[in-house]
């Protein structure tokens, strides 16, 4: 896939983008993108509102290039570890990888699934675009799992899977990380291997 960085959106990368990125993302999950103002961003990073127009345009170019990142590495991480030719190891790999990004990140995850509609044209289409392609590495590996599986039903398994490993923001709590993951990896994989 050709897709252009996200970071190319709005200029070259830098620290400070990275900076304002991560504030964003703890804003935006505890009290939502409307519930947040380019004012309130840059305190949260020690810079005034205007300044905080020198790294992006606006808010929503903030929240755009957060989830075109997300997206993008999902995908590319997706792409390169369902490429394994054991279709269970590649199975357990993505399972692996997405637990792992849903664990540490949870306020972008918050973030991933309240606020897409409140990214512009064209750049929703491209994180549609991106996402889609994530589900159909997963999907690949498990119909390489299970031959004859149905397309259909398979990628509705992979979208149910993905509802339990992303409610980590919500379920993780009183459980320390190695546990959640190791139980989220139980259940996923003892879910996708009912697909049949």
């Amino acid at each position: 896939m050709t897709s252009q960085p996200a970071a190319a959106l709005e200029g070259p990368p830098n620290p400070r983008r990275a900076e304002i990125l991560g504030a964003a993302a703890e804003l935006f999950a505890r009290r939502g993108y409307h519930g947040v103002s380019i004012g309130d961003l840059g305190r949260a990073v020690g810079l005034t509102g205007p300044a905080l127009y020198r790294h992006f345009s606006g808010k929503d170019a903030v929240l755009a290039e957060m989830l075109l990142d997300i997206s993008e590495r999902l995908l590319a991480e997706g792409v390169r570890r369902a490429a394994d030719p054991d279709p269970g190891r590649a199975l357990d790999a993505l399972l692996h990888w997405h637990i792992a990004f849903a664990l540490d990140n949870p306020a972008l995850i918050t973030v991933h699934e309240r606020e897409l509609d409140n990214v512009p044209e064209p750049q929703r289409h491209r994180i549609r675009r991106l996402q889609r392609a994530y589900v159909e590495e997963w999907v690949a590996v498990l119909r390489r799992l299970n031959p004859g599986l149905p397309a259909g039903r398979t990628r509705a398994a992979v979208h149910a899977c993905f509802g339990l490993l992303n409610s980590t923001p919500r379920s993780a709590a009183g459980l320390d990380r190695e546990a959640m993951g190791g139980l989220l990896h139980t259940m996923a994989r003892a879910a996708l291997e009912a697909v049949r």
